[in-house]
């Protein structure tokens, strides 16, 4: 086994061809690191008709192994296992190392099964001690810390925002990999989009969350009305999600979405322990709640103590007139 780092990125898939995800900038930042720390290259697989992208030499990738046909077109897990596993085969790395996407974890947890190696899943960080990767990974939404080491060849997903994108530049090659894929098990008949076009919350640099205090669901217009001023997409509480209120897509927290946007707006959102452990990362916190004593005030930079009813529109007044100035 060599000291290669190989790492999966994924790829959406639009009107103007396949392009690289957000996280794919932050795996290979943290792939560099790991193959430096053992001296070793680091590897990317990428599957499907990518469109033309510099950010994985940008970010360190010494060579990229490319896949395509029809079956790499969406993300069946039996085609990209046996994409992942033939990458694995033709470069010998001591990690694979994929986002703690639904699709990461899943690829993840069914490649490890079938190759015998470790799996550590949603890490927020990686070193090297002795050889071995050590990750960390936060526990009990956040309350506690764990260190987990794996000596031998192991499979991590990283938490999508927990390493911010470094560039190291250099000449990636692309060589592309023949692999057959299995004879599928399931086949997909139709992809439906959603019906309101919205920012995603993992790749946004700016979003307006919403929790309980709004009082139900007549008021999220509130939200929206901010977030059209801002650019921003809108997530929620678990409270709010669960209640009916809103999509799951939209939760921010352990069993949500983790974020890491330049601003956070907290709107009615006490501050849960779940709630902090998916958006505490944010690089400014602004909270908005009658409460005094709300728990999320610990976190944010700025608060706001009053009624969010009366708050966001002025917040989105003086939105509006800032950014037409």
């Amino acid at each position: 086994m060599m000291a290669n780092v190989l790492i999966y990125l994924e790829t959406s898939h639009g009107s103007a061809g396949a392009a690289l995800k957000k996280p794919a900038a932050e795996v290979a930042t943290a792939g560099r690191a790991l193959a430096d720390a053992k001296g070793g290259t680091l590897t990317a697989l990428v599957t499907g008709a990518l469109a033309a992208d510099g950010v994985l030499g940008r970010h360190g990738v010494d060579e990229v192994l490319h896949v395509d046909g029809e079956a790499y077109g969406r993300h069946l897990l039996d085609a990209q296992a046996a994409a992942l596993e033939a990458a694995i085969a033709d470069t010998q790395p001591d990690v694979v190392l994929l986002s703690a996407t639904v699709l990461g974890k899943e690829l993840g947890a069914y490649v490890a099964g079938r190759t015998g190696r470790a799996l550590i899943s949603d890490a927020v960080a990686l070193t090297v001690e002795g050889g071995a990767v050590v990750a960390t990974k936060p526990k009990f939404a956040g309350k506690a810390v764990a260190h987990i080491a794996a000596s031998g060849p192991c499979i991590v997903s990283l938490r999508p925002n927990a390493v911010p994108p470094a560039e190291s530049p250099r000449e990636a090659k692309t060589r592309t990999l023949a692999v057959t894929p299995p004879a599928a098990r399931v086949r997909l008949r139709e992809v439906v989009p959603a019906a309101e076009k919205r920012l995603e919350l993992t790749e946004a640099d700016r979003i307006i969350s919403g929790g309980r205090g709004l009082g139900g669901p007549e008021h999220w217009s509130e939200i929206l009305d901010l977030a059209t001023a801002l650019g921003a997409a809108h997530g929620a509480s678990r409270a709010v999600v669960d209640a009916g209120w809103r999509p799951h897509a939209e939760q921010v927290g352990q069993t949500g979405k983790t974020v890491s946007p330049k601003l956070y707006v907290a709107c009615g959102i006490s501050g849960a322990i779940q709630h902090l452990a998916g958006m505490s990362s944010s690089k400014v916190i602004v909270a908005v709640n009658k409460d005094p004593e709300a728990p999320i005030f610990r976190v944010a930079d700025y608060g706001i103590i009053g009624d969010v009813h009366e708050v966001l529109p002025l917040l989105t007044e003086a939105a509006r007139t800032f950014l037409s100035a």
